[in-house]
């Protein structure tokens, strides 16, 4: 009850903001940013609004909270806003960040205002924010956060708990303790809940789990985020070579990745980045599309040459031109069905090996018992359509056969695009579609060629 009138109070006040921009009184909104809204709020908002009413609003922010909400920020904005700063103010900004985010901020900045934000750090903390930017952003290591607290296996609880009294405050996302050797090398994990109703004079070997096996500080983020997903993770340590202990994952950052993932996915089916403004400039947005539309043109190129060799078989049946988008239509639709599903499965880790045959086959049938049930509808419209009973048989037999080379192309081509270290979801409905529209063209005219010579 309370959570749902937290966030009716932060609508109302979003609103109320709103009404005071539109109103131009500028004291009214740097009131209600600074004073009533989250910095989360104030980044969505940031980010919901257009590039001149977005300036505003960040001349407004107060300077005690412009890091935070930089956090909450979108890449693509987030380094806009960046670019406007000098090393000595991004110093400011960036002093009570967690090294794993100030490593996520400072990757978008040039080598030489990294190198400058950097020595303006003391030693500690300039060190734990280099052993994370040692690693690519996408992996373990690029995720992890090495603010940690560790615990030796042979003192006892009492020992720990007067230990984590001494500290002002413990790490977010502090859900259990990480047992280390002297080596640093990881042991196992202390829960925190376990440990508060152990026997005070048990020792930490005793008590703590080892079945929690580490992260790898190679691992790919998705794969991370897949294993925080089974196995209701909180936090989990990051390892490196010989076991010693690096670092920790917690959700907050799993939960970024999911979502990164997920906006990848979707924007990359229409070749757009997943950091995509809303509100970006005419300009810019249009030079970021042009790119895809080129792309796209080239593949409607091939697509017309294919049509173009039945030409003269397209002058003598009319009725040729009216029905060759739905043979297209068909097998694009059929194609992308199985192309989403085959993306997602790798995505989520549920695609080896050992089950691919299997997934072949059953696209495979699911295609041909499509092709079968739409063919004969069309087949029936079609003679129907144009009193031709011959024609209706040539759509039916070339909408067969592009469904299933969808089904299959749709299956095969997203594992052969990871193969090689291509982005399916970025690649693969490009391809696909000049496949279908090239094997349903093909079909389908060169039926028609050989009935109507």
């Amino acid at each position: 009850m309370a959570e749902i009138l937290e966030n009716s109070q932060a609508r109302q006040r979003l609103r109320s903001l709103g009404e005071a921009l539109d109103s131009g009184a500028l004291k009214q909104v740097a009131r209600i940013l600074n004073g009533g809204l989250s910095p989360s709020d104030i980044a969505h908002l940031l980010e919901s609004s257009p590039p001149r009413q977005r300036a505003l609003l960040w001349n407004l922010v107060d300077k005690n909270l412009e890091g935070e909400v930089l956090q909450y920020l979108s890449d693509d904005i987030r380094g806009y806003f960046l670019s406007k700063l000098n090393a000595q103010e991004l110093a400011t900004i960036i002093e009570d960040f967690e090294s794993d985010d100030l490593a996520d901020l400072l990757q978008q900045l040039p080598d030489t205002v990294i190198q400058e934000v950097l020595d303006t750090m003391d030693e500690q903390d300039r060190q734990r924010v280099e052993e994370v930017l040692a690693y690519p952003e996408d992996t373990a290591g690029g995720l992890m956060n090495t603010d940690t607290i560790t615990v030796r296996p042979d003192i006892s609880i009492d020992v720990v708990l007067r230990y984590l009294r001494r500290h002002r405050n413990l790490p977010p996302m502090t859900d259990s303790l990480i047992v280390v050797s002297r080596r640093d090398e990881y042991i196992g994990v202390l829960p925190i809940t376990k440990m508060l109703v152990s026997n005070p004079g048990a020792t930490v070997r005793e008590v703590m789990d080892t079945d929690i096996e580490p992260i790898p500080v190679t691992m790919s983020d998705t794969q991370v985020a897949t294993l925080f997903e089974r196995y209701d993770l909180i936090s989990s340590p990051v390892v490196g070579e010989g076991g010693k202990l690096l670092g920790r994952i917690t959700i907050d950052d799993v939960v970024d990745v999911i979502r990164e993932d997920a906006d990848h996915s979707l924007m990359s089916m229409a070749g757009l980045d997943e950091d995509e403004d809303t509100f970006a400039p005419v300009m810019k947005t249009a030079r970021r599309r042009a790119v895809w539309l080129g792309i796209n043109l080239i593949t409607a190129f091939i697509a017309s040459a294919v049509i173009g060799l039945f030409e003269g078989t397209i002058e003598k049946v009319v009725a040729l031109a009216v029905l060759m988008p739905i043979v297209a239509s068909m097998g694009g639709i059929a194609g992308s069905q199985t192309l989403t599903l085959v993306i997602r499965g790798m995505a989520v880790g549920q695609i080896s090996g050992t089950n691919v045959r299997w997934l072949l086959n059953r696209e495979f049938l699911v295609g041909a018992l499509n092709g079968l049930l739409w063919a004969v509808v069309v087949s029936i419209a079609a003679t129907i359509w144009f009193h031709d009973i011959l024609i209706g048989a040539i759509i039916a037999s070339a909408l067969i056969i592009n469904l299933i080379a969808a089904a299959f192309v749709g299956t095969v081509l997203p594992l052969f695009l990871k193969s090689r270290n291509i982005d399916p979801a970025l690649a693969g409905g490009v391809i696909l579609t000049t496949v279908t529209d090239v094997v349903g063209f093909m079909a389908f005219l060169g039926l028609a060629s050989i009935f109507y010579a």
